[in-house]
């Protein structure tokens, strides 16, 4: 063979290579009807962790959110508020930081009185799972582990439309 020829052959191998190395790594979007990704991760302030295999057979509200970010602070307050008109109902409401400085988180909690369980994800690697690139993103998870609904971007969480969903769901009337 010339060597244009090993040339071209070396280009195309590894352009199959390239195409078949990132397409392998993407996986289908999180989702309705999507298992909910495993994770595991410190809780804020800490001591231990939580792992989301743990809440199984709880309907978890999966909040994935930054200090840093002005849609994330617009929602807390309401979302608190769900939390305390839910928690006795059986709401497992988590909140998963992205931040990198837990203290600025810590200040964050208590500038908003937030009494729900925050879990610590400065590396981002529970974010990755679910596809989250934007924040605020709120996952609702059933008592199965699948998703019911994603929601993009910051929500009214004490609102009468999200407080009813979400009551349905802990009542067994509502799986999808």
């Amino acid at each position: 063979m010339r060597a244009g020829t090993w040339v071209i052959a070396a280009v195309v191998i590894g352009a199959v290579g390239f195409a078949l190395w990132t397409g392998s790594s993407v996986s289908d979007p999180v989702g309705r009807g999507s298992t909910a990704p495993a994770f595991s991760l410190p809780v804020l302030p800490g001591p231990g962790e939580v792992s989301l295999a743990s809440l199984r057979g709880q309907v978890v509200l999966l909040n994935l959110w930054a200090t840093w970010c002005e849609p994330c602070e617009r929602e807390m307050p309401a979302m608190q508020r769900l939390y305390e008109r839910l928690e006795p109902a059986g709401l497992h409401l988590v909140a998963v930081s992205v931040d990198d400085d837990k203290d600025a988180v810590q200040r964050f909690r208590e500038r908003f009185h937030l009494t729900f369980q925050i879990l610590w994800d400065p590396d981002k690697r529970v974010s990755d799972a679910y596809q989250t690139y934007r924040y605020p993103e709120t996952l609702l998870i059933g008592r199965d582990g699948v998703v019911v609904e994603r929601y993009i971007g910051p929500r009214d969480w004490d609102s009468p439309l999200y407080e009813a969903r979400i009551r349905r769901l802990l009542e067994g009337r509502d799986s999808a």
